[in-house]
């Protein structure tokens, strides 16, 4: 048996035992849910429910990425909130800690990057709705969340990703450094702070059509200026961006229109270029960081390769929108 294996059924095992002595049923299959990056995931069947266990890998720290104990804690203050996230059932702070979710159904696809590919006016009215759906995200009172950690301004975000960039070979992000000046040379003053979810875009949104019924994937959610997040989200607001590994999907709203949908009446937005512009650049450091990895053969994927006309162009638009 390989230590993968006795990972697996040791935390199996644990998994069986909290829940039928929580009163949620013996356990009848426990499988790995593949493709995240943050921890280990299971779709788990009980006589009486259906889950998702999420867990810290064994030899791991549980902070960041694997803070399991805190992604429970966010989803347990959103529940009495319009913000919609699956319940949290069960909670196990005994190391490697873990947590059970309702299994929630739907669909969660960007529909300019994933596959399958969804209809254009799907794919348009679920835009439509994750961008209602965000300023409720943003209005709820953070400071009645425990374990939010320091709040982030707008300069702590672009050092935090400086830093990314800097660790990729120049040659594969050329340019970045530029947009980089230029960012670092008017970074705006920061706005009332929000709850940010860190990584918000329809992939993260499961949808019962075109209602929004679960975020998820609360790894890197803070406490900061809610224009980074929607500056994030409108990056997969447009496939043009994503030459060589997406899609243009005719009819999606453009980012004049979810920014409208997001402030609603008198929400002031100022330096928004500056924000879609750093959006940007984190995906083009992210995408770095991938293909190096793949180049170095850590983790070898060869659709990375198709991926440099990508970060140029996300480079390249990045720096017109301050230069």
């Amino acid at each position: 048996m390989t230590t993968d294996d006795t990972t697996h059924s040791a935390l199996q095992q644990r998994v069986a035992e909290k829940l039928e002595a929580g009163g949620l049923g013996s356990l009848r299959s426990f499988d790995p849910l593949l493709g995240g990056h943050s921890g280990l995931t299971y779709r788990v069947r009980t006589d009486d429910a259906e889950l998702v266990v999420k867990a810290v890998p064994a030899g791991q720290r549980p902070v960041g990425r694997h803070d399991m104990l805190r992604q429970a804690t966010i989803m347990r203050e959103l529940a009495g909130t319009s913000v919609p996230v699956p319940t949290i059932v069960m909670v196990d702070d005994t190391e490697p800690s873990w947590y059970a979710m309702t299994f929630v159904r739907g669909e969660s696809l960007e529909p300019v990057l994933d596959d399958p590919a969804v209809d254009p006016e799907l794919a348009a009215a679920r835009m439509r709705r994750a961008a209602a759906v965000l300023p409720e995200l943003h209005a709820v009172d953070h400071r009645a969340v425990p374990d939010a950690g320091p709040t982030l301004s707008p300069g702590d975000e672009l050092a935090r990703w400086a830093r990314t960039l800097g660790a990729v070979p120049p040659e594969l992000v050329e340019g970045g450094d530029r947009l980089l000046s230029l960012l670092g040379a008017r970074v705006p003053d920061a706005v009332s702070s929000t709850l940010v979810h860190g990584d918000y875009r329809l992939g993260n949104l499961i949808a019962d059509g075109t209602e929004p019924v679960a975020l998820i994937d609360w790894e890197i959610w803070s406490v900061g200026d809610p224009r980074v997040e929607l500056g994030w989200f409108l990056v997969f607001a447009d496939g043009d961006n994503f030459p060589g590994v997406g899609r243009s999907v005719p009819g999606l709203p453009s980012a004049d229109e979810l920014v409208e949908i997001y402030a609603g009446a008198g929400r002031d937005l100022p330096d928004l270029p500056w924000f879609d512009a750093l959006g940007r650049l984190k995906m083009a450091a992210i995408m770095g960081h991938n293909l190096r990895r793949h180049w170095e053969g850590r983790h070898h994927d060869p659709d990375q390769e198709k991926l440099p006309a990508t970060i140029s162009r996300l480079i390249d638009t990045g720096t017109a929108l301050l230069a």
